[in-house]
């Protein structure tokens, strides 16, 4: 494939100007954008003629409409849970992580990518004060409830990347093997006490329940199962709950969506629903009151296919105790990604990779009710990351 340059600029330059006040007051809602990776006629993730640079835009969403606040360069990949940013509860900084690049000498003129940036997103413009390397496939980044500890999942390896965390830095500590390269370890997330976490495992169908101590991770010997194929995964703000995307086969049946009762000793699994197909965007609001699950709907696959779909589906569901109702229902963008609440819970974003935008949708508990989208340039918008649950 010809032009194809490896990767992408670490550069920290912002693309839109700001100023810094408003930029400090807002509520940003970052997206990771994948410039390097698009679908060939068959469906195979490729990489373009001509990639352009992966980017992280800050989007302001502190008011309705949302706005683009600015974009910087910084590595990132549509590979993985839509969940590779982590921003701090004081927005003051960020860590994001890349599963693949730009590689002509890869498949497709991709390969696998362990590139990690930490972003100071109190400078003007923001900019990306660190780079280091967790393990290839590196995807979704979390943080400890202390601030002390972050653990990316490598799907790539089938490992986890154990990093120490002071001043806004981050350290290598070691790494987690799950014994199986093939698990595709994808989704992280930590329970309250900081002592736990859980790791959803798409390649084994599993989801494994990790005791963390200091900068020791072990795995607990009694997974937890929840469907075909885990991989998103989101905690609610009370700690009470994990959600679970289970993305199946990819052959056009319906999937799943799985609750796990983080109080149980020890958690398991409580609820399963069955959702459109490819339920890959998955995130709960920030009161733990809802969960908005996204559908591709097969959007990605070629038109010819019998189970092809040209747009997505968002279905909003209450949560009842340790239940899941569905009570609406919205079009989407195809090739749907992920999806992010504003703080006040009433704007729900969903990104498209396919059409480079983002929907715009207001929530009121009861209906969903279209914007007007906005557009991101050069790149597909591919991971979601807020400051808030």
């Amino acid at each position: 494939m010809p032009n194809i340059r490896a990767g992408c600029a670490l550069a920290g330059a912002l693309v839109l100007t700001i100023s810094p006040s408003p930029l400090r007051a807002a509520d940003l809602a970052l997206s990771q954008n994948d410039g390097h990776t698009v679908l060939d006629g068959k469906g195979n993730l490729v990489a373009p003629s001509q990639p352009m640079p992966d980017t992280v835009t800050l989007i302001d969403v502190s008011h309705y409409p949302p706005r683009i606040a600015g974009t910087i360069e910084a590595p990132g990949s549509v590979v993985g849970p839509p969940m590779a940013i982590w921003v701090s509860k004081d927005q003051s900084w960020a860590i994001s992580t890349s599963a693949t690049k730009a590689d002509p000498a890869g498949k497709f003129g991709i390969s696998p990518d362990d590139r990690v940036s930490v972003i100071d997103l109190t400078a003007s413009p923001p900019k990306i004060v660190q780079s280091l390397t967790a393990g290839p496939g590196a995807t979704m980044v979390r943080v400890s409830p202390d601030g002390s500890i972050a653990l990316i999942a490598n799907r790539a390896a089938g490992t986890v990347s154990i990093f120490t965390v002071k001043d806004k830095r981050l350290t290598s500590a070691g790494t987690l093997d799950t014994g199986n390269k093939a698990s595709l370890p994808s989704s992280i997330v930590f329970l309250n006490n900081g002592k736990t976490a859980l790791l959803t495992r798409s390649g084994d169908n599993q989801v494994s329940v990790l005791h963390v101590d200091g900068t020791q991770v072990t795995i607990d010997p009694r997974p937890i199962t929840t469907g075909v194929s885990p991989y998103t995964m989101d905690r609610n703000a009370a700690g009470t709950l994990a959600a679970v995307s289970n993305m199946g086969r990819g052959n056009g049946d319906v999937d799943t969506v799985s609750l796990i009762d983080l109080t149980a000793k020890p958690p398991r699994t409580v609820e399963t629903v069955s959702v459109p197909s490819g339920p890959e965007p998955l995130k709960f609001s920030p009161d733990g009151k809802w969960l908005a699950v996204g559908a591709q709907m097969s959007t990605t696959k070629p038109a010819s296919d019998p189970f092809h779909h040209d747009h997505g589906v968002l279905n909003v569901f209450a949560v009842q105790g340790d239940h899941l109702q569905n009570v609406a229902t919205a079009p989407i963008g195809p090739w749907a990604e992920g999806i992010a609440f504003s703080r006040d819970g009433h704007t729900i974003l969903v990104q498209s990779m396919a059409t480079r935008q983002i929907d715009v949708l207001r929530w009121d508990g009861r209906k969903l009710a279209a914007g007007k989208p906005l557009t991101i340039k050069d790149a597909g918008p591919e991971t979601f990351g807020t400051a808030w649950p």
